[in-house]
C-alpha cells in the first residue's frame, strides 16, 4: 500500500468525526537524548519514572518507535525536522538549519497546519532549527532555545518573536535548570489558556542530554555502584564505524570501563527522573484545568543514546539503542494502558496529530498516521525501517532481522543481527554463509528505502 493509499484508507473517518465534535487540544512533550528503554512501566526496574508510568497507564505506549538516524553529528536537528514535517531523513534535512535558504522543495509542519486551522500554537524549550520556521509554526511561546546544547542552569533563551528574529544580544540565560523553566512555562500556559480555540503546546526539554545536571536529591536516588552494565557493553567499538571521535564519544575515556558506564548511567537516570517529576507537574496542571479531558498528550524523544553499549557513548550510530525512542500517546478516544509492538516512526506523529485534530494531511508528508494502530492493536505497522548516519552507515531493520552497512575510507563492512533472538545486537552473523541470501534480500530493500528517504548515496 502506498502512503497516499494509506492516508485515504485511514484518515477520512477520523477527520469526519473530529469535525463534528470539539477539536482536541494537543500537548507534545519531547525529551532530548532519552533512550527507548528508560521507563519503569515498560520494563526498566532501575529507573524511577512514576509520571511517565502514569501516562502509560492513561494511553498507548509504542515499544518499537524509531527515528531514521542523522544526516549530521547533531542527530537531534534532523530528528526534530522529521518530527515537524513528517518527511523522511534526507528530505527533512534539506529544511533544517543551515540548509533552509538553499531549499526549494515545498514542505509543511504539523504546528503550522494546526495554526492555519485555528489552533493557538505555543512552544517553550529547544527548537534547534531555523527561527524562521519556528515563527511559521507558533503564534506564541516563552524561553525558546535555538541551539543544540548548553549548561542546563544557564541556557541562552529568547522570548517569542513573531517575525522569527532573535538577536544574540536579546538572549537571557536561565538562572535555574532548564527543565524547571520549561515546565513552569507549560504550567502557566495551561492555566492561562481561556480562549475558545483549541491549543497545541510543544514543550521541548534539553534533558537528559549532557551535561547531565539534576538537583542533588535526584542524583542521590542512583548509586553508581548499583547500576547494571548493559549486556552489549564493550571497552571499544570493534571497528571504525566512521565516527568514533565525535564529541559525544569523547565524554568518556578509552577504553570504556564498567565504573565509567555506571556513573554515566546514574547521572542519566537522575536527569530522566527529574524530567519525569516536571512532566508530573504539567500533567497535574492539565488535569486541574478545564482542558484535561480534551487534550491529546504525547511524550517522546528525539533520539536514544549508547552510554557504553557496543563501546559507544553517543547517538551517532544506527544500533537500536540510538535510533529507538520512547513514544506514548494518551487522551480522548485513545485506549488506556495498552502497548503497541508494531514498528513505527517518531515522525509518524506529524500526520497522526493532524489526523486526530481533523486537519487535512498535506501531500508533502511522507510518514503515516498512527491513528489506526492507536485504535486497534491488530493493525499492522511498518514491515521495514530505514536508518542512516551521515555517509558512513546505512541500516534496514525488519521485525526479526537487521542489516547494517558501513562505508568508511572506501571500504565496506556489513553486520547482520537476528533481532528476534538477539535484541541487544551482540552476535554479528554477516560472516555466516548460511545467511548470504538474507543479506542479499535485505541489501536490495535497503537500497529502495534509502532512495525513498532522499538518500543521494543510495
Amino acid at each position: 500500500m502506498t502512503r497516499r493509499e494509506w492516508l485515504l484508507a485511514t484518515s477520512g473517518s477520523v477527520a469526519a468525526s473530529a469535525q463534528t465534535t470539539r477539536r482536541p487540544n494537543i500537548l507534545f512533550l519531547l525529551a532530548d537524548d532519552q533512550r527507548f528503554n528508560t521507563i519503569h512501566a515498560l520494563g526498566n526496574n532501575e529507573v524511577q519514572t512514576p509520571n511517565l508510568d502514569r501516562l502509560c497507564a492513561r494511553g498507548v505506549a509504542f515499544t518499537h518507535a524509531f527515528i531514521q538516524g542523522g544526516s549530521v553529528g547533531a542527530v537531534c536537528m534532523p530528528s526534530r525536522m522529521m518530527l515537524m514535517s513528517g518527511q523522511h531523513l534526507f528530505h527533512a534535512s534539506e529544511f533544517m538549519t543551515p540548509n533552509l535558504a538553499a531549499n526549494t522543495r515545498p514542505f509543511h509542519m504539523w504546528p503550522e497546519e494546526l495554526r492555519k486551522a485555528g489552533y493557538r500554537t505555543w512552544a517553550t524549550g529547544k527548537w534547534h532549527n531555523s527561527p524562521k520556521l519556528h515563527a511559521r509554526c507558533f503564534n506564541g511561546g516563552k524561553s525558546l532555545f535555538f541551539g543544540g546544547m548548553g549548561e542546563q542552569g544557564a541556557l541562552p533563551v529568547w522570548e517569542y518573536s513573531a517575525d522569527g528574529n532573535y538577536p544574540k544580544d536579546k538572549a537571557a540565560a536561565t538562572t535555574r535548570l532548564s527543565t524547571e523553566v520549561f515546565a513552569d512555562n507549560a504550567v502557566a500556559f495551561i492555566k492561562e489558556h481561556k480562549g475558545a480555540e483549541p491549543f497545541a503546546a510543544y514543550v521541548a526539554f534539553t534533558s537528559p542530554h549532557d551535561p547531565r545536571t539534576a538537583p542533588p536529591e535526584y542524583h542521590k536516588k542512583y548509586v553508581p555502584a548499583r547500576m547494571e552494565v548493559p549486556a552489549s557493553f564493550l571497552p571499544e567499538h570493534p571497528f571504525d564505524n566512521g565516527e568514533l571521535k565525535v564529541r559525544d564519544e569523547l565524554l568518556a575515556p578509552f577504553p570504556r570501563t564498567h565504573d565509567v558506564v555506571r556513573q554515566h548511567t546514574a547521572d542519566y537516570y537522575a536527569c530522566i527522573t527529574h524530567v519525569d517529576a516536571h512532566v508530573g507537574r504539567i500533567l497535574d496542571a492539565l488535569d486541574a484545568s478545564p482542558h484535561g479531558r480534551n487534550t491529546i498528550v504525547v511524550y517522546g524523544a528525539d533520539n536514544g543514546l549508547a552510554l557504553g553499549r557496543h563501546g559507544l557513548f553517543g547517538k551517532q550510530n544506527v544500533y537500536d539503542h540510538s535510533v529507538r525512542v520512547p513514544l506514548i500517546v494518551a487522551g480522548p478516544g485513545i485506549p488506556k494502558g495498552e502497548r503497541r509492538t508494531q514498528m513505527v516512526h517518531l515522525h509518524d506523529m506529524c500526520p497522526t496529530l493532524l489526523d486526530l485534530a481533523g486537519v487535512p494531511i498535506p501531500s508533502t508528508v511522507e510518514s503515516r498516521t498512527l491513528v489506526p494502530i492507536l485504535k486497534d492493536a491488530k493493525v499492522a505497522g511498518r514491515e521495514e525501517m530505514f536508518a542512516a548516519y551521515r555517509d558512513f552507515q546505512r541500516a534496514v531493520r525488519t521485525k526479526d532481522w537487521k542489516l547494517i552497512r558501513y562505508t568508511v575510507n572506501g571500504s565496506t563492512r556489513l553486520q547482520l543481527f537476528d533481532m528476534a533472538n538477539d535484541p541487544e545486537e551482540l552476535r554479528d552473523l554477516a560472516g555466516d554463509l548460511r545467511h548470504a541470501g538474507r543479506i542479499a534480500a535485505l541489501s536490495a530493500r535497503l537500497a529502495v528505502l534509502a532512495k525513498e528517504s532522499g538518500d543521494k548515496k543510495a
